[in-house]
């Protein structure tokens, strides 16, 4: 899967266009801020945008999907929306076809209810549900509940060379693997959901002690 990053401004947010090498067949990721670079840069190299995704409803990842969906005819899809063209809704364990491959829905809620993944090839495309090194903030300990077992039962249930691709710049790099965030993101190494919580709750002296940024 062939996977081209755009820092598109805001809150160091990330979009992303990922193809199908040998059709060509694309779908984009988040395009808040500059929807117009992604789909200047698909024309360019030849890509056919055929789907766009976010991977939750915030602003800062919404903000540009009615601008795309002026390039590009093609409307944004969110968690529960049906796509207009394969009739498939956006839900836990639906599969988009992309040329030879498959974009597959992974329902994460944690950070917000409606928050997926999105997995293609080798790639996940992780939203604000995990980032290099962090994950996601949550509002209430039922949230962060549901964060956990999102991390525990749905994402660390993938290959362990699986690219993971984050929502924002937050972390210690730009992207990540599962192997790398399993051995050394200290919310994934944490013993149970308690020991996580805790976490959550005194990451910002956490963070102190440990000279994270």
């Amino acid at each position: 899967m062939f996977v081209k990053q755009f820092r598109t401004g805001g809150d160091r947010n990330f979009a992303y266009l990922a193809a199908d090498e040998a059709s060509k067949e694309a779908f984009v990721v988040d395009p808040s801020y500059d929807p117009v670079s992604i789909v200047r840069y698909a024309i360019q190299e030849g890509f056919a945008i055929r789907y766009v995704f976010c991977t939750h409803g915030h602003t800062d990842h919404t903000n540009g999907n009615e601008e795309m969906e002026r390039l590009t005819g093609r409307t944004a899809l969110l968690s529960g929306d049906i796509c207009p063209d394969s009739g498939i809704r956006v839900e836990d364990g639906a599969t988009y076809p992309l040329g030879s491959s498959r974009v597959h829905i992974l329902h994460t809620p944690g950070h917000t209810p409606d928050s997926i993944c999105l997995y293609a090839g080798d790639a996940l495309f992780t939203g604000d549900t995990l980032f290099a090194g962090k994950v996601g903030g949550t509002s209430s300990d039922e949230d962060a509940r549901a964060e956990y077992d999102s991390l525990h039962k749905k994402i660390l249930q993938l290959p362990a060379d699986t690219i993971v691709y984050p929502g924002h710049d937050y972390g210690v790099r730009s992207r990540s693997s599962l192997a790398e965030e399993a051995a050394s993101n200290p919310f994934l190494l944490q013993p149970d959901f308690s020991a996580f919580l805790y976490l959550k709750r005194n990451w910002a002296a956490y963070k102190k002690t440990q000279g994270i940024k």
